[in-house]
């Protein structure tokens, strides 16, 4: 009799977990880093035991290219269409057609207050024709990661090296004293020095390489640098790659490589374990201008945005998980905590956790972000945009910085390709 009164008090409890799930909400989710997985499916357990509300946070993972592909796909058929998409501001011009995608989220924003709240140059990014499509979850402000260590041995100050003329002086002395190269960069980063510049890829009436000169220097200032050994390509053509960290940087073939503030709390973390410690991070080299004045120490590159889907029969729920995501403390800290990224979210930037120092560079990522966050240069958002940067990437960087192409003529051709592109 006892056995049966068990078995029957497991049934009953079964059957109630059934019944409450089956009750309960369930909010599908696309991202597009399998880094981010753990992150989102424990802000659904605090979204919940913070709320009180019965919902699940269903997340899917996908490759960094994959997930557009397949939010495409979705989108064309009307089929699988997830609540809420993680997409990345490189693909975000890919859906900007003339009924997007995404749900138009300016009202809520503004009656949420996080207009105001979140970094201005960032919501921008997720932004069209006036139109609050997404939101951004991270500053993604770029620095220089350098190794500490040489740069001690080799005399160099990080303070000398306050503009890319520095860069070209004190590469060119190192490269003749000690055939050391000073620093990595691949195509990722063009757009980032053109708008460092004052320039970008479009302005807003839409004209492609807006500013011709500026993107031309660009070039020309980098292959000069190259020739001479002193920034160069890794050998796999991309400073993202696991290899390049295990083998340039690791064996100490460069000495600084440029990168967002995701690169630093997860990929040297992922990739190169080992050298904790070695690294510090300071602003970007930059230019002056006519009157000599420093332009800005960063720009941004990349960074994830959370947008709705217009297909979601769940668009209210889906709001309520996103902004409680954007402005929650713990949800913020978290982010950073966990090496995704730096939150876009100014409120938290008093957070002890996002100031204090970080124990894989030894200082405080936060105080430098916090700094250069007044000093980011705008992105004008286009529909070509995801075209100019991969062209940009695959097909013109590295064949300038090889000597495969001049400068003159990559510009040329880069010109001709989005001419004879699609809008």
């Amino acid at each position: 009799m006892k056995l049966n009164n068990t078995f029957f008090f497991f049934y009953i409890i079964a059957v109630l977990s059934v019944v409450s799930s089956l009750n309960g909400k369930e909010l599908v989710i696309w991202i597009s880093s399998f880094q981010d997985q753990v992150y989102y499916e424990q802000m659904g357990e605090l979204y919940s035991k913070t709320t009180k509300k019965d919902v699940t946070i269903n997340v899917k993972a996908y490759g960094f290219r994959e997930m557009p592909d397949k939010l495409g796909v979705a989108v064309r058929t009307g089929q699988g269409i997830p609540d809420i998409v993680q997409l990345d501001e490189t693909f975000f011009g890919v859906f900007l057609n003339e009924d997007s995608p995404f749900v138009d989220l300016t009202k809520k924003v503004k009656n949420s207050g996080l207009d105001k709240d979140l970094h201005p140059k960032r919501l921008d990014v997720f932004t069209y024709k006036g139109k609050i499509f997404g939101l951004p979850q991270s500053l993604s402000a770029m620095v220089l990661y350098y190794r500490k260590d040489l740069f001690k041995e080799y005399n160099i100050k990080s303070a000398d090296l306050k503009t890319w003329d520095d860069v070209a002086e004190i590469g060119a002395q190192l490269q003749k004293d000690q055939g050391q190269r000073l620093m990595a960069l691949d195509g990722t980063l063009f757009d980032v020095f053109l708008r460092q510049k004052g320039s970008d890829l479009f302005d807003q009436k839409g004209n492609f390489l807006p500013d011709e000169d500026k993107a031309l220097e660009v070039l020309e200032e980098f292959a000069e640098m190259s020739a001479a050994q002193i920034t160069v390509m890794p050998d796999r053509g991309s400073i993202f790659d696991p290899v390049f960290f295990s083998g340039d940087l690791e064996t100490g073939e460069v000495l600084c490589v440029p990168g967002a503030d995701w690169y630093g709390l997860d990929l040297f973390q992922q990739f190169a374990p080992g050298m904790k410690g070695l690294w510090g991070m300071m602003p970007l080299p930059t230019w002056r201008n006519e009157k000599g004045e420093l332009g800005p120490r960063t720009a941004t590159f990349a960074g994830q945005g959370l947008m709705i889907c217009k297909g979601s029969k769940k668009k209210a729920d889906s709001w309520d998980f996103i902004e409680f995501v954007m402005k929650n403390k713990e949800a913020n800290a978290e982010r950073f905590v966990q090496g995704n990224s730096f939150p876009a979210y100014k409120p938290s930037w008093t957070d002890d956790r996002l100031l204090a120092k970080h124990e894989y560079f030894e200082q405080s990522i936060g105080e430098l972000l916090v700094e250069l966050s007044k000093e980011i240069p705008p992105v004008v958002v286009d529909p070509r945009r995801p075209q100019a940067i991969f062209l940009m990437q695959e097909n013109y960087f590295g064949s300038v910085m090889f000597g495969a192409l001049s400068p003159q003529d990559a510009i040329k051709q880069y010109k001709d390709a989005m001419k004879n592109s699609k809008r």
